[in-house]
């Protein structure tokens, strides 16, 4: 049986058509566990009206705010051997459910099972950025390499991912209480080695809307996502030298988050105004430096769009903070 868990807040524009998309799932072994987080609309009293038809769903009440104290409501109340989750205002293809199980079963335990996705908005265009976002996690999911960019960005989309409740548990589920909570998770999967299992057809469609979380609630800010990086950058990377690369304003939030964790690093830039110049009290380097045979791992604080790695320098390690 697959756990399909559902945290809502104010979804009654959205939730019907998205419990339809579970209900017309070909695999018919699921149970969906819909959790309401504080919602001052009629998006329970619709849930409610499907638990009644429908005994495979199930709705709660969570214990607290937010959705991360819903996801653990539910997943608490889940029994299936396989865990996956949604986003109320999305829609599930009709195979999605039964081809990321059948993925899942062919790879085994130690694998999360991913499935393109597609961004749609029923009341607006579509911005570009979301378009671009959708491609590059989809040709990262074509080609496993979604942990390969994982300090990028968070390369496993919350909604379209299942995976065995052994290794969910092993990484710690939803009992971690850091935002933003579905990066935090592919992350967990990422430093305990959960490898990919992928399904590549579009199984997920993605809504946009002015009042989606990622959009309202400070926690899914830029400037949250770079603790989170640093975070877990650090555990995997304790002997390596760390070279920060970029002065600018995403440069110098890195810097400030190395500098909290007492960590030393070596910064340097491109830009000729800054070089033997000091932020922070930190000296700011050539570029050149990168030459120096060192074990080192490069975050890339850059922003322009203009910027390429230099094609003569080989380094030991690469990652990029976009």
């Amino acid at each position: 049986m697959v756990s399909i868990i559902i945290p809502y807040k104010n979804a009654a524009f959205f939730i019907a058509e998205c419990i339809d998309s579970v209900i017309n799932q070909s695999h018919e072994m699921w149970e969906l566990i819909l959790v309401d987080d504080n919602s001052s609309d009629e998006s329970k009293s619709i849930v409610k009206q499907y638990c009644k038809v429908d005994p495979r769903i199930k709705n709660y009440n969570s214990n607290g705010i937010g959705i991360i104290n819903a996801l653990r409501k539910g997943y608490n109340h889940s029994k299936g051997n396989y865990i996956t989750r949604m986003d109320a205002d999305d829609i599930m293809h009709i195979d999605k459910i039964k081809l990321l199980r059948k993925a899942l079963i062919k790879s085994g335990e130690n694998h999360v099972s991913i499935g393109l996705v597609n961004y749609f908005s029923s009341n607006k265009i579509l911005g570009d950025g979301y378009i671009k976002y959708a491609k590059w996690l989809n040709y990262l999911t074509e080609n496993k390499l979604n942990f390969s960019e994982i300090f990028k960005e968070c390369t496993v989309p919350s909604p379209c991912w299942m995976i065995h409740r052994n290794d969910f548990n092993k990484i710690g589920g939803f009992e971690n209480d850091k935002y933003p909570e579905d990066y935090d998770l592919a992350l967990r999967m990422y430093i305990n080695g959960i490898k990919i299992s992928n399904v590549n057809v579009v199984i997920h469609q993605w809504r946009d809307h002015n009042l989606r979380t990622s959009r309202t609630d400070s926690k899914y800010d830029f400037k949250n996502f770079i603790p989170l990086k640093i975070e877990y950058l650090l555990k995997q990377k304790k002997n390596n030298s760390i070279v920060l690369w970029g002065t600018g304003k995403k440069g110098k939030l890195i810097a400030k988050e190395l500098m909290k964790k007492e960590h030393d690093f070596i910064w340097i830039t491109d830009n000729a105004n800054k070089q033997g110049k000091e932020i922070y009290g930190q000296l700011i380097h050539e570029t050149k430096f990168l030459k120096k045979e060192i074990f080192k791992t490069i975050i890339c604080g850059v922003s322009s769009r203009d910027f390429t790695i230099p094609k003569n320098n080989k380094f030991n390690d690469y990652i990029s903070f976009y």
